[in-house]
């Protein structure tokens, strides 16, 4: 397919024109990067991985009726997407205490949550992507409460689905995050999960050994991103079919 112009590049991916009207193309980078950007690198194989896993999650949601912007996989790197406005929110679930949690609320690394706690941050790489709450929502007019309402059941939903596929193949959901998207077809409008779903953007632990499978490894120095990230493609049955690279050889006495 015949590259078309960029229309924006970000951390992780870049997008460019579709074939057709309201279509976009995205490319899945392969760097990395924590901490707002302020650690970076470029890790061989994590576009291709997350590309496929992402593909995997999204046609998994599509299929129990959740509506997102996915329409097919290109290639390793590339998936067309619908064109749709980013609500300008970072939707966070969190199943267990981990990450920013435990620092604001002082809880144990790993503890179950109650319930699934649904979060909010205003997506600003300039500002950390700070903590919102719904009256900010609704006073700076990013989203309707109706609009508000549907992201929950939105994320819930996901919740749901994730939970239930990461349980069948050991993995933990710690918490994860997404991003909503408006479509519209003339004067109605519908929410979609856009962006991507993916070891990025999720916290996954090995059930029975607490292993990281997720982008802490690369935040906490904890080996291989792409060992982790081929861990739970080779679970879920999605390993691509020309693998990423191994890493640099080793001379064997």
């Amino acid at each position: 397919m015949a590259r078309r112009k960029k229309i924006y590049e970000g951390k992780a991916k870049t997008l460019y024109e579709g074939p057709e009207p309201g279509t976009i193309v995205q490319y899945f980078k392969d760097d990395a990067t924590a901490f707002n950007a302020e650690k970076h690198d470029v890790i061989e194989g994590k576009g291709v991985l997350n590309n496929i896993l992402s593909e995997f999650f999204m046609l998994g949601l599509g299929q129990i009726g959740v509506p997102t912007h996915f329409l097919k996989r290109l290639n390793m790197r590339e998936q067309l997407v619908r064109s749709c406005e980013i609500i300008p929110l970072e939707v966070i679930v969190r199943n267990y205490a981990a990450g920013s949690l435990c620092k604001r609320l002082g809880l144990e690394e790993g503890a179950q949550l109650p319930r699934p706690i649904v979060e909010y941050c205003y997506k600003d790489d300039a500002l950390g992507d700070p903590l919102v709450t719904e009256e900010h929502i609704a006073a700076f007019g990013w989203a309707s409460q109706q609009d508000m309402d549907d992201i929950l059941s939105l994320a819930l939903r996901v919740n749901d689905f994730m939970s239930g596929v990461m349980l069948a193949v050991g993995i933990r959901l710690v918490d994860f995050k997404i991003e909503i998207g408006r479509i519209y077809d003339g004067d109605f409008q519908r929410l979609v999960i856009a962006d991507e779903i993916s070891p990025d953007s999720c916290r996954l632990w090995d059930i029975k050994t607490g292993q990281k499978l997720d982008k802490d490894v690369f935040r906490r120095d904890l080996g291989s991103l792409t060992d982790a990230y081929t861990e739970v493609a080779r679970r879920l049955g999605v390993m691509p079919n020309n693998p990423p690279a191994p890493g640099k050889p080793q001379l064997v006495n």
